[in-house]
């Protein structure tokens, strides 16, 4: 129990301490790299509950969407990717420490797991019933008990996805851009002009 309360409250506070980073960086990049951080703490949280599924899909899933939501915000904040690959090595120390921080976190827990078997036992068995795997147990709940809930989550994602294409694809000034329709509008005698060039003379 010891090593269960000690792991639940690193990877409490370090994911808090993250998100709370995430929204005080004035920095684009700094800010991905402490939800990369709370993402895996939220991860350690999900294992010690039990849920290693979900544990998984936040690894796998959410910090691989990172990399998209990193692209989203470069492109509405027109931030120069020049200047972004040149101060490259200013966010080395920055990085390092946060997989440092991983790292040591992955020390401690795979050393606490060897040291306190049990601990991996009572974290499997707690969340799902009896000869009900985690994933079972899971589709059960989402697709039986609250598919309203989940097919109504699924249309704010896919409305908050149009608008960040919208806001994303917004009118600038400037910008040259493909008007499909106004060149299957155009007719031949807008673009074509038909020149009679006399013999002997150039155009």
């Amino acid at each position: 129990m010891i090593v269960e309360a000690l792991a639940f409250y690193m990877f409490a506070f370090i994911t808090v301490a993250a998100a709370v980073m995430v929204i005080s960086s004035r920095n684009p990049v700094h800010s991905v790299l402490f939800l990369i951080l709370a993402f895996f703490n939220s991860a350690g949280l999900f294992v010690l509950l039990g849920a290693e599924f979900l544990a998984m899909i936040l690894v796998v899933v959410y910090v691989g969407a990172v990399a998209v939501l990193f692209m989203f915000v470069v492109m509405m904040l027109d931030i120069n990717f020049t200047e972004l690959r040149s101060g490259f090595l200013q966010y080395l120390p920055l990085g390092g420490l946060i997989g440092f921080i991983l790292l040591a976190e992955l020390v401690i827990v795979l050393g606490g797991w060897h040291l306190s078997p049990e601990t991996v036992e009572a974290a499997t068995a707690a969340a799902t019933p009896d000869g009900v795997t985690n994933t079972h147990a899971l589709g059960m709940l989402i697709y039986t008990h609250h598919v309203f809930l989940f097919q109504a989550a699924g249309m704010i994602l896919l409305v908050a996805m149009i608008g960040a294409i919208v806001l994303t694809h917004r009118q600038r000034e400037g910008v040259r851009k493909q008007r499909i329709a106004d060149q299957n509008a155009r007719r031949p005698g807008e673009t074509v002009e038909v020149v009679k060039v006399d013999v002997g003379k150039g155009v």
